[in-house]
């Protein structure tokens, strides 16, 4: 009994790596249950009986793929008094991790319509607290804090550094401190 839970176990942990490889290659929109079962060397049957719907596939998958590649923690940006300091911090951080992540993102955030709808709130959810991060605290309240938000979610995107750093040819460090000042240039002056 203990064997064929294992067996099934590593049946699903395969079929999961499999979907991990398609989503970061290929991109989920072109990954097939077929072309799924094919790389994971299993019956697209087996598939279903593994993943019955494709929301628990997208989760496992994605579970898997962060557990490998674990992004930036944004609550720990958040002790950092000074927001400039903070960005500048975060966006180091968050932009190393794009480098070393971005092509396997790629595929994936151009997919995102293509994914369950729990899928795509889980990673707005993820890019809202990494922006949430940068300006918590900074006491600007009203449309000067929507303005300032709306910057900070701007510069935490994936395609804001795809842009600065694949399409514009920047290097990180370049499009940090770019991505900073744009971030400071939307904060309101303050007195004194």
């Amino acid at each position: 009994m203990h064997k064929r839970a294992e067996q099934v176990d590593q049946t699903r942990q395969r079929i999961t790596e499999a979907a991990v490889r398609l989503h970061t290659t290929v991109g989920p929109a072109n990954t097939t249950i077929s072309a799924l079962a094919e790389e994971a060397g299993v019956t697209r049957l087996t598939v279903y009986r593994h993943f019955p719907d494709e929301e628990e596939l997208f989760n496992a998958c994605g579970n898997h793929w962060v557990m490998l590649h674990p992004p930036p923690d944004p609550d720990s940006w958040r002790q950092i008094p000074v927001i400039e300091e903070r960005a500048r911090h975060a966006l180091q951080e968050l932009y190393g991790w794009y480098r070393e992540n971005g092509e396997a993102l790629f595929p994936i955030r151009r997919d995102m319509a293509a994914m369950p709808s729990s899928v795509r709130e889980l990673t707005h959810a993820a890019d809202a607290l990494a922006a949430d991060a940068l300006v918590d605290g900074c006491g600007v309240r009203g449309r000067a804090r929507r303005v300032l938000r709306a910057a900070a979610g701007h510069v935490v995107n994936f395609w804001t550094w795809r842009s600065l750093v694949v399409d514009q040819g920047l290097d990180d460090s370049q499009a940090v401190q770019l991505a900073v000042r744009f971030l400071a240039a939307a904060a309101p002056a303050t007195d004194g």
